[in-house]
């Protein structure tokens, strides 16, 4: 069966994100070797249910869960994240597929600094059912990789044996639980 003929499974109605079951996060190779990770603690994202699923979400670049101030702030500045002109990451869903299995394929425009680019993710999408409180809740979880240079972070530094301090592709991993709105 097409994934296009399947989006009832996103329940009709208005899903907002449980901060405290999802999270936000990022990783990417550091000195051609190891993985930096880290997340944010600060977002938000609404899951709109029925014939046409959509999702939106914002995330508050301050709260970046890194606790070393000169790295913070680095990557505060014009050279990554420019907080000053751009205190928020954007996204917007155009297409939210799921198939029979509760695969997930997602596209929307995601806006980082200021740039906005298509994107593309894949993952997975389930009817939790109700939790302790009875409370509806569904759950996505969906994972994409960008290209850094494509939001205007260009930043790099040259190793002494040789390669770069920072890898351009950034893996992007979010996995949300959201709570059924009350019309």
């Amino acid at each position: 069966m097409s994934t296009d003929t399947v989006n009832q499974k996103v329940p009709t109605g208005t899903w907002t994100v449980d901060p405290i079951h999802s999270s936000v996060a990022f990783s990417v190779t550091h000195n051609n070797v190891a993985t930096f990770r880290s997340k944010f603690d600060s977002y938000e994202a609404t899951l709109t249910g029925g014939e046409a699923p959509q999702l939106v979400g914002t995330v508050d670049v301050q709260s970046i869960d890194i606790d070393e101030p000169q790295l913070k702030g680095h990557l505060m500045s014009p050279e990554f994240f420019d907080i000053e002109r751009h205190p928020k990451l954007k996204f917007t869903s155009t297409r939210l597929d799921v198939a029979d299995d509760g695969t997930v394929r997602l596209a929307g425009e995601l806006e980082i600094k200021g740039n906005v680019r298509e994107v593309e993710a894949t993952g997975r999408f389930g009817e939790i059912g109700g939790d302790l409180g009875g409370n509806p809740r569904v759950a996505l979880s969906v994972a994409t990789a960008v290209d850094r240079r494509d939001f205007g972070m260009e930043f790099n530094a040259d190793l002494p044996s040789g390669g770069t301090v920072l890898e351009w592709e950034v893996a992007i991993d979010v996995d949300l639980e959201l709570v059924a709105q009350e019309a």
